[in-house]
């Protein structure tokens, strides 16, 4: 969707009530200064990828899910049991752990 689309939406959910003026104002700047939803969607996931590292304290093998857990905010036993379902059910889980934990540098780094 292009900023001028955008725009038009906020302006038709402004007209209809949906959204204050202030709202409205609030809106229309973030979207002229950021030049589009997408593109900063885009880059804040790349910072957030960017910020990931193994734990060095909550960790089992390579602290993968410790370091997971801590950026995401979900516990970190939940992430170990996703790789691990993941690992047996569609067989590429351990394949995806042993590349982060190659990959990933740990955060005392």
């Amino acid at each position: 969707m292009s900023v001028s689309e955008e725009l038009k939406r906020l302006h038709e959910l402004h007209q209809a009530g949906a959204l204050s003026d202030e709202e409205f104002a609030r809106a229309k700047e973030k979207l002229l200064q950021g030049g589009g939803t997408s593109q900063q969607a885009g880059d804040d996931f790349v910072a957030e990828v960017g910020k990931l590292r193994r734990s060095t304290t909550d960790r089992w093998l390579g602290g993968v899910c410790g370091g997971i857990a801590r950026q995401s905010g979900i516990e970190s036993w939940i992430w170990r049991l996703i790789f691990v379902l993941v690992a047996t059910c569609l067989g590429f889980g351990g394949l995806i752990y042993i590349l982060m934990w190659i990959f990933v540098p740990t955060d005392d780094q």
